[in-house]
């Protein structure tokens, strides 16, 4: 969650946290070294299929070239420090789909393709630990129902990436992309900002070409934020359209898993692999229909003709080059036949303390209930208290764990203070916010610059938000997506596309044209830092 707001399996990075000054060095020595050329950069999911299909490729070769990748750029190189373990089975079950693949059986569009996922998903058989010390040696027995289905569609699990540490609900002074386990990811763009979080090592992993996709979870930004810094394509799907069983959960209110992916094509397919009702998710029974949607039928380039668009202006104005890549954006949504109109979300703001409250309440409530259910050496929220304070100099160097604290004094979901706290949230966010924006005016969707420019990474001072467009589609628990829109001194920046619950499909049918019409995505350079000479 990205609050405006070592043990494991072949584990790529040492369990031990970075100072400012070390991160900065090694940062520094990063800079002289040559990225060496891979084949697969930037390579999309059709692409690399056509090549296994033609017999050119196989999932083995495809999964060592990024273990090798991943090698040469997360462990050594300009050490983004994203991945945090590789998973020691990736080649052999690698191994396995090509055996099908050569007998005729094909699962989809995944199959053989290489999958990221966020330390904080239960996928066998690597540790799950939310980036926390405290969970290091926590292996689960059962994948998340998410990974199920991504193994059940022919994917690779490669490895799971680095986070902020529980998704960014410890502390309320806390650096994004840094765990007591992972250390400090970076920004593939400029080594010395942030990858925003909490999915901070599959923005990273992803844009520098790690995996060919991965997945990320959001509470409130988690996915949209570091998706839009690391110039991606980032869906955070209605609450209930995708499984949150064995993920380490912070809200049930809001919490979901969604595809990052480079192009907004590799992020339907990924959608459609990974969304299904769950029986173990109550969430699941919110779903609308129980047919399984092919997101790659909604891959329509004139998409936007005849489209209503609404802007929320007043989520601008916090940074020129935003608001400069914003007005191109809308005149790119006008040429493409869209009408566009200003907007406005008369509630925005007006749930941050009932959201908050919420928040405290459930994690405690799902922390716990996750703990017991996958037997994790720690069961309760007071024992990851203690366990922090006797291990502070590896797990609170930088920042402390009020908000641990905070949600620890919290009483159970039946206290009156927690259900008020939410019935006004979701109604403040949802049909007073959103809902009222759209229909007022018969809208498709609201847009909204995703993100400020990622700023530099201070562990000292901690992360510095400017500004961001997605709050209200994480507080009201409807879908959003971020594409990308421009740079600011070749920082990336996005654009957020909101809608209704159950809307992905429309969302991604505008989000493909948006991305067909402007085509702004550029691959990451590794600069030390941001370069203020024109992008090539």
């Amino acid at each position: 969650m990205s609050l405006l707001l070592l043990a494991g399996c072949q584990a790529t990075q040492q369990s031990v946290p970075q100072d400012a000054a070390s991160a900065a060095a090694s940062t520094t020595a990063a800079s002289t070294r040559t990225t060496p050329a891979f084949a697969f950069e930037e390579a999309d999911i059709a692409s690399l299929q056509a090549k296994m299909g033609d017999g050119s490729l196989s999932s083995r070769a495809l999964t060592q070239a990024y273990l090798d990748r991943i090698a040469a750029v997360d462990d050594a190189g300009p050490m983004l420090n994203a991945v945090i373990e590789t998973n020691p089975d990736a080649l052999k079950d690698a191994d396995a789909l090509d055996a099908e693949r050569k007998a005729g059986k094909l699962r989809g569009p995944l199959h053989g393709i290489p999958v990221l996922l966020k330390d904080n998903i239960d996928a066998m058989p690597m540790v799950n630990s939310a980036g926390s010390l405290a969970l290091a040696n926590h292996r689960p027995k059962t994948n998340a129902f998410l990974v199920q289905r991504l193994r059940d569609a022919g994917a690779v699990i490669l490895g799971k990436t680095n986070l902020s540490e529980w998704a960014n609900f410890r502390s309320t002074r806390s650096s994004s992309g840094w765990s007591g386990r992972g250390g400090q990811t970076r920004n593939p763009y400029a080594l010395d900002r942030t990858p925003c979080g909490s999915s901070a090592g599959t923005g990273t992993a992803i844009a520098a070409s790690l995996a060919s996709v991965g997945i990320g979870t959001e509470t409130d930004g988690s996915i949209i934020c570091p998706s839009a810094v690391a110039g991606l394509v980032g869906i955070k799907p209605t609450v209930g359209l995708v499984s949150r069983s064995g993920i380490i959960p912070i809200s049930q209110s809001q919490d979901t898993a969604g595809p990052m992916a480079r192009t907004v094509a590799d992020a339907a397919a990924l959608l459609t692999a990974i969304a299904a009702a769950d029986p173990d998710d109550t969430a699941s029974a919110e779903r609308t229909t129980s047919d399984t949607i092919d997101y790659s039928t909604h891959l329509k380039a004139d998409a936007l003709k005849g489209a209503r668009i609404g802007v929320v202006r007043k989520l601008m104005g916090y940074q020129p080059d935003v608001d400069a890549s914003m007005e191109r954006a809308i005149a790119a949504l006008k040429a493409a036949g869209a009408t566009v109109v200003d907007a406005e979300i008369p509630t925005a703001g007006k749930w941050d303390d009932a959201e908050y409250e919420v928040l405290l309440y459930e994690f405690k409530d799902g922390l716990q209930a996750y703990l017991a259910a996958s037997d994790a050496p720690i069961k309760t929220l007071d024992g990851l208290i203690e366990f922090n304070k006797a291990n502070a100099s590896t797990e609170m160097p930088y920042f402390g764990q009020e908000i641990f604290e905070q949600a620890a004094a919290k009483g159970p979901l039946t206290d009156a203070a927690y259900i008020t706290a939410r019935d006004k949230a979701r109604k403040l966010a949802g049909p007073d916010g959103i809902m009222a924006a759209l229909k007022k005016q018969d809208l498709d969707a609201l847009v909204a610059p995703s993100m400020s420019p990622a700023w530099t990474t201070d562990l000292i001072n901690a992360d510095h938000f400017t500004g961001a467009g997605y709050g209200a589609a994480a507080v009201a628990r409807t879908p959003s997506i971020t594409v990308p829109m421009g740079d600011s001194h070749g920082l990336p920046l996005g654009i957020t596309f909101m809608g209704a619950a159950w809307s992905e499909a429309r969302l991604i049918e505008l989000g493909y044209s948006f991305e067909q019409a402007t085509k702004s995505r550029k691959p990451p350079r590794f600069l030390p830092t941001v370069s203020f000479d024109p992008v090539k």
